[in-house]
């Protein structure tokens, strides 16, 4: 199954859709902010491999060194985004993905592949209970809802862990919206900048919105996920990016 997959690099990606709103219209400046962040972390390592077709089948990870997530895992890879949608579920291909992440660390002589999740469901985040059926191992879990997720490939394998800017569950700025985010993501650039500036001028709600550009900046945040955090007055909100609409940021925020 491995040869129905095709990994993006700089040459291909020019050509090569990157799964994730190549339908989107309004998200198309995003779109291309997520490829020109991928061909930059490719010098540091990154994998994109994706089925070789139009669909959202695919994976992406890299050196957890050079991952922009708050996590310490020296000499393991890290997962992050990781995606098999409609009708391309139940047919093997998340495992085929994934072990081909696995081969990779074999070959690179790494400690094993660690992912951040959301110990319940968490929008633009991996299932839990599916890595775990995979060997996969709760190593740290933090009160607000996120958990560290280790397979180690080697018995005396060091134990990744969430950096400290992540342990308490809030932000610096405890007044109304603020919002973490990079363009790891091809909607964010987008619904971040409209919609959501849109939604908290419509509710006279203060909006403070961080953006990442740097992976030392990322693995300084107080959020594990560096796609897309919303805090409301210092406390972590949600992962849901449909939040930044008007039609949807009352029933997820809930204030």
């Amino acid at each position: 199954m491995e040869t129905a997959f095709i990994t993006l690099n700089e040459e291909n990606i020019g050509k090569e859709h990157i799964c994730c709103a190549f339908s989107d219209k309004k998200c198309k400046d995003s779109y291309e902010l997520k490829k020109k962040w991928l061909k930059k972390e490719f010098d540091n390592g990154y994998v994109f491999r994706r089925l070789n077709e139009r669909a959202k089948v695919f994976i992406e990870y890299t050196p957890a060194e050079k991952a922009w997530v708050p996590v310490k895992a020296p000499n393991w890879l890290m997962i992050n985004c990781f995606w098999v949608s409609g009708q391309y579920k139940g047919k093997g291909y998340a495992k085929a993905l994934l072990q081909t992440a696995i081969d990779d660390a074999k070959r690179q002589g790494k400690e094993g592949l660690v992912t951040v999740v959301g110990t319940k469901k968490f929008h633009f985040m991996s299932d839990p209970k599916w890595f775990i059926r995979q060997g996969f191992e709760t190593v740290q879990a933090l009160p607000y809802g996120f958990s560290l997720l280790a397979l180690k490939l080697k018995p005396e394998a060091n134990t990744p862990l969430f950096n400290e800017s992540t342990l308490s569950g809030e932000c610096p700025d405890k007044n109304g919206i603020v919002v973490y985010y990079s363009n790891r993501c091809p909607f964010t650039e987008y619904h971040i900048q409209n919609s959501l500036q849109e939604t908290a001028q419509k509710r006279n709600l203060p909006l403070k919105i961080i953006k990442f550009t740097s992976m030392e900046e990322a693995k300084s945040s107080p959020t594990p996920a560096t796609i897309f955090s919303l805090y409301y007055n210092g406390k972590f909100i949600t992962t849901d990016l449909s939040a930044c609409m008007d039609s949807r940021f009352d029933k997820v925020i809930k204030i």
